[in-house]
């Protein structure tokens, strides 16, 4: 994949309080492009709760979130230009292959050029062009979070979001979504991030963050 797309990601003193709990507490960080980055910490520590906030599906308290430097706090979740790929993977059963990985370039009519590009691209980085006419229950757990990684990325996202992306793979299958991780944020030069409670995943990044009640540093 020659081409390359930097963009880092910013949060901003950013808080995120339900009524008198804070699950997030005031947070300022630069996460790199081009960098495999991980958020680490235990159930309900608020890992997720960040992973919405960058994703632009909760609201912060206060602060801002940033994407190649633009202020990205209200901007609507399709328009930030980030990539969300779901534990469950969240694939279109009805839909082949193909058809899950071209569903966002569809939807906001990209030409048939740009469609057949950016399709033969993804199922190349991901492994997958000789499953593209399959449905999402003829694959595998790898195969199908594949699928969702490769959808997540077609439509120009500027940073990929992984929630416990292998929570529900073997060993190995795992290993191998978490390289096909760190070569799409070193390939792309884009911003990928993994949210995690697994602490070996975790240690495979480049960059490593840990959260724990709510305040997230670097490791």
């Amino acid at each position: 994949m020659t081409e390359r797309q930097a963009a880092g990601l910013q949060l901003r003193a950013i808080t995120k309080r339900y009524g008198e709990q804070t699950a997030l507490h005031e947070t300022t960080l630069k996460i790199p492009a081009g960098r495999f980055t991980s958020i680490l910490g235990p159930s309900g520590c608020g890992k997720s709760t960040t992973l919405m906030l960058i994703a632009g599906l909760e609201t912060p308290t206060s602060g801002c979130v940033l994407v190649d430097g633009e202020d990205v706090t209200n901007t609507p979740v399709e328009a930030r230009g980030i990539g969300i790929v779901f534990q469950n993977y969240a694939l279109f059963p009805n839909l082949t292959v193909k058809e899950n990985i071209l569903y966002g370039l569809r939807a906001r009519k990209a030409t048939d050029a740009e469609q057949s590009s950016r399709l033969a691209e993804m199922l190349e980085l991901t492994y997958l062009t000789d499953l593209a006419d399959r449905y999402p229950a003829e694959l595998s757990g790898g195969q199908q979070q594949r699928v969702a990684i490769a959808r997540a990325l077609a439509s120009e996202s500027k940073v990929l979001l992984a929630d416990e992306p292998t929570g529900n793979l073997d060993e190995d299958t795992s290993a191998g979504i978490i390289e096909l991780l760190k070569q799409t944020a070193h390939e792309t030069g884009k911003c990928v991030i993994v949210v995690t409670h697994s602490r070996q995943l975790a240690e495979e990044a480049d960059e490593v963050m840990e959260i724990k009640e709510g305040k997230l540093k670097k490791v």
